[in-house]
């Protein structure tokens, strides 16, 4: 999921196809599996970098 995202910083309608095509899941549940492999201590030891930048962005939404 964190290796997708780095891909695929930003939301747009191609990314949303993407997600469907390649990872075989909804846009909306991408969102909570990478909100969950961000959290994660084998996430943030997979890809510390874009693991803070989802968690950031989630907390940012969840304001």
């Amino acid at each position: 999921m964190l290796d997708f995202e780095r891909a695929w910083p930003r939301h747009t309608g191609a990314k949303e196809e993407a997600i469907i095509r390649q990872l075989g899941v909804k846009p909306a549940r991408y969102y909570q599996l990478l909100q969950r492999a961000a959290a994660s201590l084998e996430g943030q030891a997979h890809d510390a970098i874009t693991a803070h930048i989802v968690a950031r962005r989630g907390a940012r939404v969840a304001s």
